[in-house]
């Protein structure tokens, strides 16, 4: 018969060169080896410290030079730039009537640092009825019917005329007629330039898809003025080829190039894609924000010109003030809504 195993069999013994890496792996490392790892990593931290440090100088550098070519801190104006993005895009594709707020806010801050700058300069600018009135003009373009809000702007601009001219007529401090007549064409000014062309894009964000027309118009213009940025600082250094130089001399040929070239690509990517209407009307599109756009920044940079002052404000570090901001996208409204009218139905068919 086959014989059990027996219980009592031992297992082979280890061989000598096993034992020894098992007791190598078991043998703590020597105070020798402990500093000679420390010395290791602090090596390896020092060198990542001076690559880290020295791309910082760089970029600081790279940064301190933009900065003193177009007066912008790059860093803070982007992180300012992204913040409001996020919120416009965000309001605009998931609940619209949002961006009514958002608008209404864009408003009063750039009447209430406008105004400021005019009272500075000598006009007398009346802020509570401009922000009265600002506010019914958003109010029935969002809300009521179009030629209801033709009547509301001529109700709005005669309000503010004649609070200004019964306001100086119970000051009775003789003021000089051509000076009163000023302060009445200023306090029109204020609520046509501000509230009115505001209203603009709540009128646009009221139709049927709207709100995809306002993104689009608003992605025309940031894109326009990025690649009038770029390709200013890429190619016009020095201001080669300034268009406007008594107006605005960091304003280069070079840089309106950019801004043709980006504003008519994004403008097929967005009449394709997001409006869903042929290529070649993005190219229209394109066009007139960019035309809409660069009369309006050299406007404002007129108007901060003859005010004596280089930002209406410094509200949003990096930008500004807030009409710094709405320089070109103010116009760009009526602009785009011109546009619904006349490009949307190609959409249809």
């Amino acid at each position: 018969m086959p014989q059990a195993p027996d219980d009592d069999v031992t297992a082979p013994a280890e061989s000598p060169s096993g034992r020894r890496s098992d007791a190598a792996r078991r043998t703590p490392p020597t105070g020798e080896t402990v500093t000679a790892i420390e010395s290791q990593l602090r090596a390896m931290r020092t060198d990542a410290e001076q690559h880290i440090a020295h791309a910082r100088a760089e970029f600081d550098q790279a940064n301190e030079r933009i900065k003193q070519r177009t007066g912008r801190d790059l860093i803070v104006a982007s992180l300012i730039g992204v913040a409001i993005g996020v919120v416009v895009i965000a309001s605009l594709i998931f609940v619209k009537w949002l961006f009514a707020f958002f608008a209404l806010g864009a408003m009063v801050l750039a009447v209430l640092e406008f105004s400021r700058a005019l009272q500075v300069s000598g006009r007398r600018v009346d802020v509570v009825p401009q922000l009265t009135a600002g506010v019914l003009l958003l109010a029935s373009g969002f809300l009521a019917g179009l030629w209801l809000h033709w009547v509301a702007v001529l109700v709005a601009v005669a309000f503010v005329i004649v609070w200004r001219l019964t306001a100086q007529l119970h000051a009775n401090d003789g003021r000089a007629r051509t000076e009163v007549l000023a302060d009445v064409l200023v306090a029109a000014f204020v609520q046509l330039y501000v509230p009115f062309l505001t209203s603009m894009a709540l009128v646009l964000l009221a139709q049927d898809g709207g709100e995809w027309w306002v993104l689009a118009f608003l992605v025309l213009a940031v894109v326009a003025d990025t690649g009038a940025y770029v390709s200013g600082l890429t190619f016009g250094r020095g201001g080669r080829h300034p268009m406007a130089p008594r107006i605005s001399p960091k304003k280069t040929w070079e840089g309106f190039a950019g801004a043709c070239v980006a504003a008519l690509a994004a403008g097929v990517l967005l009449a394709v894609f997001m409006l869903q209407l042929p290529w070649w009307t993005g190219l229209i599109f394109g066009a007139v924000v960019l035309a809409t756009a660069t009369v309006g920044d050299l406007g404002e940079s007129m108007l901060k010109r003859d005010l004596g002052i280089k930002d209406m404000s410094s509200w949003l570090p990096g930008h500004g003030g807030v009409l710094d901001r709405l320089d070109s996208i103010l116009p760009s409204a009526t602009a785009a809504l011109a546009m619904y009218y006349l490009l949307s139905p190609l959409g249809a068919s």
